[in-house]
């Protein structure tokens, strides 16, 4: 059947209208992001009691959102400015430099000589994507060997820039520690040259970091076999309170003259999480390869998303390059971490006045944001349901999620999933 319309003095078939409807009838919907859709469970729930230890984002002792007092004075210095291409540029290369200077040292000869790319980017998960994409572009047949376990975007990130993912030994599921020896053995066992995904502090999800000098011997076995690092620092200060301390094991891997990459991310330790204010940087042989890099990490972002919102990089510059802004951020980021520490530590006092029979001693021995607990699905599900508790299924804790008037009820909780083994 045809249908004409005088207007235009053109006729179109039903049917092939019809056909039209069914576009995108094929498109079934997504599996649900495993945090995500803690959050949205969460939200749901009209329990008073409910917990929500699933977000990957810092709260107050009243669960609540923070808004750092060193971003409240950045906001009163930029509130009235005028938003011209021209200082998002100025800034943006601003944020830049301050932003590199965090990975390598304020006083880094990799700074003072231009021995690196770098790039603004949507925050920590848009620097892995910009990298992920420049990684398949220069060398296609490569892969990307990720810990066992890892923060469960970084498989989307890596997958969707169809670079082919391997992972390596990490976590050790009965120590709840690292698993060095195998480990080394992996990355000694993978072929020459291999791009291997890092986290140089406050491992997500698993709160377990390399010691020191397990962080040299990795690294030397990086320089021996000519792997190429890139670190994911989303949680820099998280993991001891000192921004220079988080960065000691990139530093450690420059000092053996191993080339590598950087994603950072301002998300979590300013607070910034809607701003999507990060950075990604390359090292370089020279500043003439540095040119040549930026270049193509530009060209690329160019392609996925031109340029990045200005209000987060004139937040986050501000910050960076006022010496008295920037020292009260240090002594927030410091506070932050102390909070996050001393609930690992009341938690795990908790548990073992209730007697547990369980060893409770990596909740202190993990770091950062994130606390693996060891729970079981099946106990992470009965938290769900006996007393509104939201985690991934994984067991995965965020730290920040515990307060001084929930934990004893969360201390409880646990126990009574965990008490018969």
């Amino acid at each position: 059947m045809w249908k004409c319309f005088s207007t235009t003095s053109r006729c179109f078939s039903t049917s092939t209208s019809n056909k039209a409807l069914k576009w995108w009838d094929h498109v079934a919907p997504a599996p649900k992001d495993p945090i995500t859709s803690v959050t949205e469970a969460f939200l749901a729930d009209t329990s008073p009691t409910k917990i929500n230890l699933g977000v990957g984002a810092y709260r107050d002792d009243e669960g609540k959102p923070v808004v750092l007092q060193c971003v409240r004075e950045a906001e009163a210095k930029i509130a009235g400015c005028d938003f011209l291409e021209s200082v998002s540029s100025a800034v943006s290369s601003k944020l830049v430099e301050e932003s590199v200077k965090l990975v390598y040292g304020k006083d880094s000869d990799i700074i003072k000589e231009g021995r690196f790319a770098g790039v603004q980017a949507l925050s920590g998960t848009g620097a892995c994507r910009l990298f992920a994409e420049f990684q398949r572009r220069f060398y296609p047949e490569s892969q990307i060997y990720m810990t066992d376990p890892t923060w469960s975007n970084h498989h989307n990130i890596w997958r969707d820039a169809i670079v082919p993912e391997r992972t390596f030994h990490y976590y050790h599921r009965d120590s709840k520690g690292l698993d060095f020896s195998a480990l080394l053995d992996d990355v000694k066992n993978a072929p020459d040259g291999s791009f291997f995904l890092l986290h140089p502090c406050a491992h997500n999800p698993t709160g377990v970091d390399p010691t020191e000098e397990q962080w040299r011997e990795i690294s030397y076995l990086f320089k021996v076999k000519n792997h190429f690092p890139f670190f994911d620092m989303a949680y820099q200060g998280f993991a001891s309170g000192d921004l220079d301390r988080d960065a000691r094991s990139i530093h450690i891997f420059v000092e053996d003259g191993n080339v590598i990459g950087c994603a950072q991310s301002f998300a979590k330790n300013m607070g910034l999480y809607g701003h999507r204010v990060g950075c990604l940087n390359v090292l370089c042989n020279d500043a003439e390869q540095a040119v040549a890099i930026k270049s193509q990490l530009q060209l690329i972002a160019r392609a996925m998303y031109s340029s990045p919102p200005v209000h987060g990089i004139l937040l986050v510059s501000g910050i960076l390059c006022d010496p008295n802004m920037k020292a009260l951020w240090v002594k927030e980021v410091k506070a932050m971490a102390n909070r996050i520490q001393s609930l690992r530590t009341t938690l795990q006092k908790s548990l073992e006045h209730l007697s547990s029979p369980l060893n409770w001693e990596h909740i202190t021995n993990q770091v950062g944001m994130f606390c693996f607990s060891g729970l079981t699905p099946e106990q992470v599900d009965r938290l769900l349901r006996e007393f509104h508790i939201y985690m991934t299924l994984d067991g995965r804790m965020s730290m920040a999620g515990v307060t001084t008037g929930n934990v004893s009820y969360l201390a409880n909780a646990i126990h009574e999933v965990t008490k018969f083994g």
